[in-house]
């Protein structure tokens, strides 16, 4: 395999495969938060958020982590605001204190974080403009949930990346992704080059999804699937994965290695494959080299769709 292809699959599963805490587009829009208020100073007296309609639909319904099962898009920016570490980007809500989960829902309760659709055609757009005290900031994440593209503070622009949705989303180069050289790449590999992103995908994702078939999370689909049709590992495979996003949906505060900017796409890349290597006793090479095939088929699948759509990531993700 040619030096250049095998780096850029490299870069491409360390790029992609990223720790996240709970449904990422919250996430995102708390981390969007989370930046204006740094830049800002101080708590911000009246905050504006506009984002996009797939935002919106995604954020509606879902727990934020750590703020005590509170939900939406107002929470979430008020959580960034309130307590977020904008420097953790997609596990920006992860350090926050029992204290400040009640200082999140006061803030919240006081009707100064608006939402607004946002003006742009973006497929994926958050702005959060927040003022105080006579001084103004603003952030905008678009593309996928980490790409910040603007900053501004009091009126000066500190940031401005260029961005068009035509244009490449990533630093890597997602067109060297082909399923011949995946599988090419999956067989080659050393595995010293990928084990600590794989292996950090295997315990994050096993964890919550132990979480998802051991607490009461949202359905508890993950428990109904075993106690209905039993511990084969067919349905093992599907159990798991269920209890996993359960879990990750309905705010629990542990974290998944997403794929494609999704956590449910990560867990369904992942845990299938983990539950069939424990069946079929396969060594943990194998398994590492399956979940390269997986991860990257997934990523490749999505390249051409984008990070959000009215289709659902996860089928992509059952694909790889």
């Amino acid at each position: 395999m040619e030096d250049k292809i095998y780096s850029e699959y490299c870069a491409i599963l360390a790029e992609e495969l990223q720790p996240a805490m709970g449904c990422t587009e919250p996430i995102a829009v708390a981390y969007c938060a989370a930046l204006a208020r740094k830049t800002l100073g101080c708590l911000p007296e009246d905050v504006q958020v506009y984002a996009s309609a797939n935002i919106i639909k995604n954020v509606k319904s879902v727990v934020v982590p750590n703020t005590g099962g509170q939900r939406g898009l107002t929470v979430a920016a008020a959580a960034g605001i309130v307590a977020g570490d904008a420097d953790a980007k997609l596990q920006v809500l992860a350090g926050i204190t029992p204290e400040q989960v009640e200082q999140i829902a006061a803030y919240e309760k006081q009707g100064i974080v608006h939402v607004h659709p946002s003006e742009k055609d973006y497929i994926f757009d958050i702005q959060v403009r927040v003022n105080a005290a006579g001084h103004t900031a603003f952030a905008e994440i678009a593309g996928f949930h980490t790409n910040v593209i603007r900053l501004e503070q009091d009126g000066a622009v500190l940031l401005d990346r260029p961005y068009t949705e035509e244009g490449p989303k990533h630093a890597t180069d997602r067109s060297l992704l082909t399923v011949e050289r995946i599988v090419e790449f999956a067989d080659a590999v050393k595995i010293a080059d990928v084990q600590s992103v794989l292996q950090r995908q295997i315990d994050c994702n096993t964890a919550i999804a132990k979480e998802g078939l051991r607490g009461q999370w949202g359905a508890n689909i993950g428990r109904i699937l075993l106690e209905s049709y039993g511990d084969s590992t067919h349905n093992r495979a599907k159990a798991w994965a269920a209890a996993g996003s359960d879990a990750r949906m309905n705010g629990c505060e542990l974290p998944v290695v997403i794929n494609s900017g999704s956590g449910n796409q990560g867990l369904t890349a992942s845990l299938p494959i983990i539950i069939y290597a424990r069946a079929l006793g396969s060594a943990q090479e194998e398994l590492y080299r399956a979940l390269v095939v997986s991860n990257l088929v997934t990523i490749h699948l999505k390249t051409g769709i984008g990070s959000l759509s009215a289709y659902c990531g996860a089928t992509a993700a059952g694909c790889g």
